[in-house]
């Protein structure tokens, strides 16, 4: 009989496992490359405000920046996409268009074709080619697709919990994600979209959302967002929080950021470092849990300068800085994809992995989501190798419910790509609604994903007004 116990032969031939981890360190790739940033300084690169004057909103700046290393097909997807399909305005930072083709110079043969390919191109620059040509639109999705307006108790003020409440200060971004949940408010209006406007001035919007929560006890977890929280003057934003922090019922605060990862440069600033370092020292004395929200979807957008901002925002005092990413095809659906990035981010750069959304149902959004199935086997995957705390949970933010793991639908029709979910509150919407709390609510698949016979059913349910809402 074999002891167990037994040392194994280090010489016999072994399984491989699915995923190897080896410590990678974070690179900054050189802008360098590209020959509208060849002559630009490093003080430069690291100034906020030459990071902000030089994003690239347009074609034309596009080029300016990668010379002739893109080729005019590049250029009529992209003019295509903006001119029928684009849901957000194209607004990219100079440090999130220089982790695209990190290792390809731009003078290159190759620039264009790893340009096309990259993951994180794929959702910040997205191209008419990389939409779903047969159902680009889901039938059931929306342009404020959770009901987050339809939540507000006042302008900007959404409440979805019981104990929560998101609060909207601003309605723009340092950068524009094609992927956005908010894209029926946040940007500007596309051809394809005339965005929903904020009406009250910021001041008014501000008092009114803490006159709320003054009045509303009920509420001790306040997510402060946009929009963008580096988009508000930091004078502004750090006069709410210090208001906000003397509500004695709010226990835990969360800022919301994408410029963490995409505006590092935003977050160093010496007044924003000092500010934040005011704000975190009212919120220990309090007792207030003070954290930073940033979002990262693939491992190439996490460098040496958002490392650098994460200390900065932990030595200031700020309690954790998490990240919520967003599950998308061709972007980081893969069990590899999630791991890489989730080492860089806990292991090298100092931010929690904490979620993982399935993209929302918004319009355009098709080509990215993934089914619940394979959701469901990613979170599988990626279990066991980072530390427990460190290992995020897959949800998906369903309708009228909010946000569950993806292991809680409590039915799921593969075949016709519809999951079914529970919960155990009533969001503002349905304080009146007896049924709340025994309905299902359903979340649907992109139905390229489903079998033949899944999507010829949804062919011939679909109504004509909605099949060419699709299109």
């Amino acid at each position: 009989m074999t002891n167990p116990s037994a040392p194994s032969n280090p010489e016999a031939p072994s399984l491989a496992q699915p995923y190897h981890y080896r410590r990678q360190e974070l690179v900054e790739p050189d802008w360098r490359r590209l020959p509208g940033w060849r002559g630009v300084t490093a003080d430069e690169w690291h100034s906020a405000q030459w990071q902000r004057a030089h994003c690239v909103k347009n074609a034309q700046q596009l080029r300016a920046v990668a010379g002739n290393g893109l080729d005019e097909k590049f250029y009529d997807d992209l003019a295509e996409d903006q001119g029928h399909m684009a849901t957000m305005a194209m607004l990219v930072t100079p440090q999130m268009l220089n982790t695209m083709a990190p290792e390809t110079a731009a003078d290159s043969e190759s620039y264009s074709d790893a340009f096309y390919a990259d993951p994180i191109r794929r959702y910040m620059i997205p191209v008419r080619s990389d939409r779903d040509p047969w159902w680009p639109n889901h039938p059931l999705s929306s342009r404020d697709s959770l009901h987050e307006a339809e939540m507000w108790v006042v302008e900007g003020l959404t409440s979805r919990y019981p104990t929560k409440v998101l609060a909207e200060l601003v309605s723009t971004c340092p950068q524009y994600c094609g992927h956005c949940t908010r894209m029926d408010l946040v940007g500007s209006s596309t051809p394809s979209v005339d965005k929903q406007r904020l009406l009250l001035r910021p001041a008014d919007r501000q008092e009114a959302i803490l006159d709320y929560l003054r009045r509303t006890p009920g509420v001790r977890d306040v997510v402060v967002s946009g929009g963008d929280v580096a988009n508000v003057p930091w004078p502004q934003l750090e006069s709410f929080l210090i208001r906000l922090l003397e509500i004695d019922t709010v226990r835990d605060i969360r800022l919301a950021t994408k410029a963490l990862v995409g505006l590092p440069q935003h977050w160093l600033q010496p007044k924003v470092v000092a500010g934040l370092e005011r704000v975190a020292e009212v919120a220990a004395r309090r007792g207030v849990h003070l954290a930073v929200h940033t979002h990262a979807n693939h491992t190439q957008s996490v460098t040496p300068l958002v490392a650098e901002a994460t200390r900065a925002l932990l030595h200031a005092g700020v309690r954790d800085v998490r990240n919520q990413g967003v599950l998308m095809r061709g972007v980081n659906d893969s069990a590899a994809a999630l791991l890489d990035l989730c080492f860089a981010l806990q292991g090298e750069a100092g931010i929690l992995p904490y979620y993982f959304y399935m993209c929302d149902m918004v319009p355009g959004a098709e080509h990215w989501r993934t089914s619940l199935a394979q959701a469901q086997e990613l979170q599988h995957a990626i279990m066991g190798y980072l530390p427990g705390y460190a290992t995020p949970r897959i949800v998906c933010d369903v309708p009228y419910v909010g946000k569950r793991w993806v292991h809680q639908a409590v039915e799921y029709d593969r075949e016709r790509g519809i999951s079914y979910w529970t919960k155990n509150y009533r969001t503002r919407a349905e304080l009146d609604d007896s049924d709340a709390l025994t309905r299902r609510y359903p979340f649907y698949d992109p139905l390229s994903t489903l079998p033949e016979s899944g999507w010829r059913w949804w062919e011939m349910n679909v109504t004509a007004q909605e099949r060419q809402a699709c299109a």
